[in-house]
């Protein structure tokens, strides 16, 4: 048996729900490779080793195709961010701390996370179905955020009501939209530990929350 004969098989075995998976990644890949406008049906198949029958059998239309494949990169960077939740047992405020250190690591930050953003973040402004994507995404993380803030707030006594809550944590996003911005495009001019400390420093001095000792912070 060939290796074609064998790739064919091995897509006929994958479960739907896997195979979805894989297309949205193989659009994921050439898009960061070739930019948005490149990421045709041909060239997309190609990349995942499939005919182009089976992508339109998994997506109505290229654009579907695109949108999961941005909802799914999105997913994929929450969920990293998220591991800091499952791996930080204590307090509050330590898992506020954890979460913008995963957000301003690898694989969160990189040069593929932000190739991706720039291919997609040009688009938003005039493709519907792609801005509601970017909304989505942009709720559920500020979601997260709110709740990390309000808990750590409550815990240092610190008002809480959902206005500042709110107000905190669009407050919060956009900083680490910056320095991961920066540290994926610009990895030279920074550290790991450069991103984080700055992070950590900046997010307490937002919102009034302590996240690193006082010691840390001078250094």
């Amino acid at each position: 048996m060939n290796g074609d004969q064998e790739r064919t098989r091995s897509y006929r075995r994958a479960s739907p729900d896997r195979r979805r998976i894989e297309l949205m990644e193989a659009t994921l890949k050439v898009i960061a490779s070739k930019g948005l406008e490149a990421a045709s049906v041909r060239a997309i198949s190609a990349e995942a080793g499939v005919t182009p029958g089976l992508i339109r059998h998994y997506f109505a239309s290229k654009e579907d195709l695109v949108c999961a494949a941005y909802a799914h990169h999105m997913t994929v960077l929450l969920e990293a961010c998220e591991l800091a939740l499952d791996e930080v047992q204590g307090t509050p405020v330590k898992r506020l701390a954890g979460f913008v250190q995963r957000t301003l690591a690898p694989p969160v930050v990189g040069a593929q996370a932000v190739q991706l953003w720039a291919a997609f973040i040009e688009k938003i402004g005039h493709r519907p179905k792609l801005r509601r994507v970017h909304m989505d995404s942009y709720r559920e993380f500020r979601q997260v955020l709110e709740g990390l803030i309000a808990a750590a707030l409550t815990e240092q006594g610190l008002v809480a009501d959902a206005a500042r809550v709110r107000q905190l944590a669009i407050a919060v996003n956009a900083l680490l939209d910056g320095l991961w911005l920066e540290g994926s495009i610009l990895p030279e001019q920074f550290s790991a530990e450069d991103l984080t400390r700055i992070g950590l420093q900046s997010v307490g001095d937002i919102t009034g929350i302590p996240l690193v000792q006082k010691d840390s912070a001078e250094q």
